[in-house]
Order: C-alpha cells, then sequence, then structure tokens
C-alpha cells in the first residue's frame, strides 16, 4: 500500500495540468517519507474564492474566503461513532484505504497569494498543499513555537523538490 492522492476540480479559473498533479503527487511522496507517513488516501479539491467562503463559513464559522481548508478524517472528537468497514467474503481488509482526509485549495487565492509574494503559482499552491497535509497529520500553527516548526517542515519540503522562493 502506498499513499495516494485522489483530486478533483471544480472551478474554472485555471487549466489543472499533468504537470501540476505530478509536481502535488511529489510533494505528497516526499512530506509522507519526511514525516514517516508510508500509506493512506488523501483527497485534493480545487475550488473557488466563493466556494472555499461558503465552506470556512460553514465549518470553521469565518465569514471570508480563505487559501487552504484540511478536514483531518483520523481526527477523534470525544463520543464520536468509529466508523467499522464490513468486508466481503474473500475480500482483504487492506484493501479500504486510510483515508487521512480533505485539502481544498482556493485557486482564486493562490494567484493572489503567488503574486502578493513574487513566487510562482507552482510554488504557492505546493505550499498550500504541504500546509494542509501537514494539518491532515495533526499539526497546527496556534502559536509562535508550532507555526515555526509548521513552516521550517513545509520550506523542507519544497527545496527538497525544487520550489525554492
Amino acid at each position: 500500500m502506498s499513499l495516494q492522492m485522489i483530486w478533483n476540480n471544480e472551478q474554472e479559473e485555471l487549466e489543472i495540468s499533468e504537470s501540476l498533479i505530478g509536481l502535488l503527487e511529489t510533494i505528497l511522496q516526499k512530506a509522507a517519507e519526511l514525516e514517516g507517513v508510508d500509506e493512506g488516501e488523501v483527497d485534493l479539491t480545487f475550488v473557488d474564492n466563493e466556494r472555499i467562503h461558503e465552506l470556512n463559513r460553514e465549518f470553521r464559522g469565518i465569514d471570508r474566503p480563505t487559501d487552504v481548508l484540511s478536514f483531518a478524517m483520523n481526527d477523534t472528537v470525544e463520543d464520536e461513532l468509529e466508523i467499522i468497514y464490513e468486508v466481503e467474503e474473500g475480500e482483504e481488509s487492506e484493501e479500504i484505504p486510510n483515508a487521512l482526509g480533505d485539502i481544498i485549495i482556493s485557486v482564486t487565492r493562490a494567484q493572489e497569494q503567488a503574486l502578493e509574494y513574487g513566487h510562482s503559482l507552482e510554488r504557492e499552491l505546493g505550499f498550500l498543499f504541504v500546509h494542509g497535509f501537514l494539518h491532515l497529520l495533526g499539526y497546527d500553527h496556534q502559536d509562535e513555537t508550532s507555526e515555526a516548526e509548521m513552516m521550517s517542515k513545509q520550506e523542507n519540503v519544497l527545496s527538497q523538490v525544487g520550489l525554492t522562493r
């Protein structure tokens, strides 16, 4: 079993090229390797500002667009029911992927931020993707120390795939 990325495009501002998807898959493999994650599934969705605004308001209570949202599947909440997958006779239970969660990126915000920071759109999308992936693994940036740790990990992954500032 390995780490897989499943992606969807729900926006029309940017054509999502095969080379971009290949780059994001490389980033995912590098980030996973550095974090000791060797299997699972990450769902990535590209949206526009309007859609990410709706999601941010609905799920976080923040009434504005953002650049990236992450929804971890392995977060456990008190009193949450555990999902038990039934395995058909003759099937292997290993065939059920370990869903790490969803990463939703606003292409609109990524384009704005790439211009603002003076680097490529590929770097910005890569940064947002690895940022979202680290959130799926439980990293957060509530204080300076944890933010510095996340930034360091993100820059390490991006530099290893050649996406420097």
